[in-house]
């Protein structure tokens, strides 16, 4: 079975100018996100590179499932998000904002290019990294290396029903802490049934990397508990206000976009997903019965369905 390899990004702090280069690495003005790469295909300078990014309070092992089905293919990245993962945290909780993390992909995907030239790029988003595919998408000119061919939106689009921000802020950042991993992955289980049906072993895979040792003993979650601080900051009369900028971002969006959604999301209300199919883009929606926010592409049906679509022919275009 392929394993990833860990590597790390430079990245400037929040409120450096995107396209300007960030300072030397180790400087106090920057901070180091993680990736997770990819390669079974036995070139490390394939031209084709999938970015595939987590959800809010999840971290980039999450893809290990579907990037071992991409990965024989192209040159598969999973970042830890800045504050997640194997990443740095921030000094400041409130750079823990779509924009920070937009700008980290801007510095991942410079570093990428730079070791082997990127020809065709394709994204993968669960929820927030939806949400930052969106941004750098629906966005012409900010100097990616390659245009974002195929985008793939996980249960989010540009409006996010206030009722599941107040869920997921119930348990974001709750200062908990685990005598085992056995215990750890029942309390995550506890907050994420909404994901639908997963085996034993697919569940213990999924959160081994949620936790992490603490030196007084047991395991803490990953990820570093001021990313809930802006969260919380966020008003409701704040995300309506937001949601016409998100669908701006979208309607500029030209990559060929597949919407994914798990039937009983709360997250993504079906009229949202009804006019991401009729505007913009023109998103192809995917919907899954018995799964709420959100689809983990871990079943084998959503592995295929993201990868039929990411490695398929284009849209229009003939089979052989």
């Amino acid at each position: 079975m392929i394993e990833p390899t860990l590597n790390y990004v430079s990245c400037p702090l929040a409120g450096t100018p995107a396209g300007q280069n960030p300072p030397p690495e180790g400087s106090p003005a920057t901070h180091r996100m993680a990736y997770w790469e990819w390669n079974a295909t036995g070139r490390a300078d394939h031209p084709h590179v999938v970015v595939c990014v987590h959800g809010l309070s999840r971290q980039g092992r999450d893809f290990d499932t579907l990037a071992r089905a991409l990965a024989p293919h192209a040159r598969v990245v999973c970042p830890d998000v800045v504050g997640r993962g194997q990443s740095d945290w921030l000094t400041d909780p409130m750079g823990y904002q779509l924009g920070t993390y937009a700008v980290d992909m801007l510095a991942m995907l410079a570093q990428l290019h730079a070791q082997a030239p990127i020809a065709t790029l394709d994204w993968v988003g669960t929820s927030m990294g939806g949400l930052i595919g969106m941004a750098l998408t629906g966005q012409p000119g900010l100097g990616l290396p390659a245009p974002v061919r195929r985008l793939v939106l996980n249960d989010v689009g540009p409006v996010i029903q206030w009722e599941a921000l107040q869920r997921i802020g119930q348990y974001l950042g709750a200062p908990v802490r685990f005598a085992s991993l056995d215990q750890a992955a029942a309390a995550l289980w506890a907050i994420s049934t909404s994901f639908g049906p997963h085996s034993p072993e697919q569940w213990r895979a999924l959160s081994a990397p949620m936790v992490r040792p603490v030196p007084e003993g047991g395991l803490a979650l990953h990820y570093d508990p001021a990313i809930a601080v802006p969260f919380r900051a966020l008003t409701r009369e704040a995300a309506e206000a937001g949601e016409a900028q998100l669908w701006q971002l979208y309607d500029q969006i030209r990559a060929e976009t597949l919407l994914l959604r798990g039937a009983d999301s709360d997250l993504l209300a079906p009229a949202t997903a009804q006019a991401m199919a009729s505007r913009g883009p023109h998103a192809r929606c995917i919907e899954w019965p018995g799964v709420g926010h959100a689809p983990t592409l871990v079943a084998p049906e959503q592995v295929q369905a993201v990868a039929a679509f990411v490695l398929g022919p284009a849209e229009g275009a003939s089979g052989a």
